[in-house]
């Protein structure tokens, strides 16, 4: 891509892939059909597909739709090479507890971004009666004797507190999660659930209670937006002094970055169904960026906010809380021109006048955007591979990006991975 563009227009954000993901995963605890509307077009959720292909589920897709067909349901054993492929499949463990009583998995994969350690989820779903067996790497759970219970999670692990949310949703009585994550995308699980006839309250705080029905039904289920597609979009706006205009948003989900760009300068506002941003000329650093489990700044914006802090005058300091190895992108933002210094889990970003273009990869889907972003910003050309990573959560990100002036196109190399080059169209 060739940076130098102001990123200026109107874009429509999809349903987030962090709130999909968990919702197909529930999607398995009816018997009937369950519809996805407005389902992003992004690897990951093909991925979850295809598990729940292998289950006994059927998937069809048709215009941004993304419906399931449970009636067959009958594997518990998820497939090996789809399950290392994303983290998220983690996900299916409760809901194929809840329902079919007994389930085999292995370890999840996805971007290399720290330990993210299983242990909480597993903690949970003991809690509940599952008897789990490690071997190898495989975990067999046998869920015959679950029964409802408290669970306390040592941290508001999201993932836990969905699967436990899931494991509960059929089992009788009532199942308390204690020190619950509350991030919006546990809020979207409980209303996808109470939808199909579950009985879940609290999501959005520390206390989750699930109080366990006989049966779910189908239903049409449009997810809620995507924030950190929205915070990204946002951040490039932000880092080539544009302006843009973004509609079915939810602002309540974006305080906290909403806050941090309004620190740098960027003008913003609702207007209608849009947030509207307005970048200036030069952007001014904003002191701290600390990430924390939700309401607190999202681990998710964190690579965005440093690709922008590389070009903001003054220190941005950095300090990422949530994983331990999520700095990887400062590498290559440190080629193309910026001047960043890692310290553990610190990052100190002094701003610079420029950046340049440069032969970079992505190591994971955030900071591979975050490489896009300060791309948009550098002078020449600038070549990213890996890009596999950036389409786990970025629906075609270099139309979206195009349609707001950039210019940037993906092309094919004489190798298997994918690749984006920022030669002009």
């Amino acid at each position: 891509m060739l940076g130098g563009e102001r990123i200026e227009g109107k874009v429509r954000v999809d349903a987030a892939k962090n709130a999909v993901l968990p919702i197909l995963a529930a999607a398995i605890l009816p018997d009937e059909d369950v519809t996805i509307l407005d389902c992003p077009d992004i690897s990951d959720v093909h991925a979850m597909a295809g598990i729940l292909k292998k289950l006994g589920c059927h998937a069809i897709w048709e215009n941004g739709r993304l419906t399931l067909k449970n009636g067959r349901l009958h594997n518990w054993e998820m497939p090996d090479e789809l399950s290392k492929q994303i983290r998220s499949s983690i996900f299916l463990l409760g809901p194929i507890l809840g329902k079919l009583r007994r389930a085999t998995v292995t370890y999840p994969g996805g971007c290399e971004i720290g330990l993210r350690p299983i242990d909480l989820h597993l903690k949970g779903l003991r809690a509940l009666g599952v008897k789990i067996v490690d071997e190898g790497g495989v975990l067999y759970c046998d869920g015959r004797d679950m029964h409802p219970g408290d669970v306390y999670l040592d941290y508001p692990s999201v993932g836990a507190t969905e699967n436990v949310m899931m494991a509960a949703a059929l089992l009788p009585g009532d199942t308390v999660i204690h020190n619950a994550a509350r991030e919006p995308e546990i809020e979207d699980l409980q209303r996808f659930m109470n939808a199909m006839g579950g009985s879940v309250q609290g999501a959005g705080t520390q206390v989750i209670r699930v109080r366990g029905v006989k049966k779910m039904h189908g239903i049409s289920y449009a997810p809620i937006p995507d924030r950190i597609v929205a915070g990204t979009l946002l951040c490039a706006a932000a880092i080539t002094g544009g302006r843009v205009q973004l509609a079915n948003i939810r602002s309540e989900d974006l305080v906290a970055v909403q806050a941090k760009l309004t620190e740098m300068g960027c003008r913003m506002a609702r207007e209608g169904e849009y947030l509207f941003l307005e970048a200036p000329k030069t952007l001014q650093a904003c002191s701290l960026v600390q990430t924390q489990p939700h309401p607190g700044f999202p681990t998710d914006m964190q690579a965005q906010m440093m690709a922008v802090g590389c070009v903001a005058r003054g220190t941005t300091v950095i300090v990422e809380n949530v994983f331990e190895n999520r700095f990887g992108h400062a590498a290559d933002l440190n080629r193309m021109g910026a001047n960043i210094r890692v310290a553990g889990r610190t990052a100190v970003v002094q701003g610079v006048e420029e950046m340049y273009g440069a032969h970079v990869s992505a190591r994971d889907l955030r900071g591979g955007a975050a490489l896009v972003l300060a791309a948009l910003r550098a002078r020449g050309e600038t070549l990213i591979e890996r890009i596999e990573y950036i389409d786990r959560g970025y629906a075609h990100l270099e139309r979206t990006l195009c349609a707001l002036g950039a210019r940037i196109e993906r092309i094919n190399q004489v190798t298997e991975d994918d690749h984006v080059s920022a030669a002009a169209p």
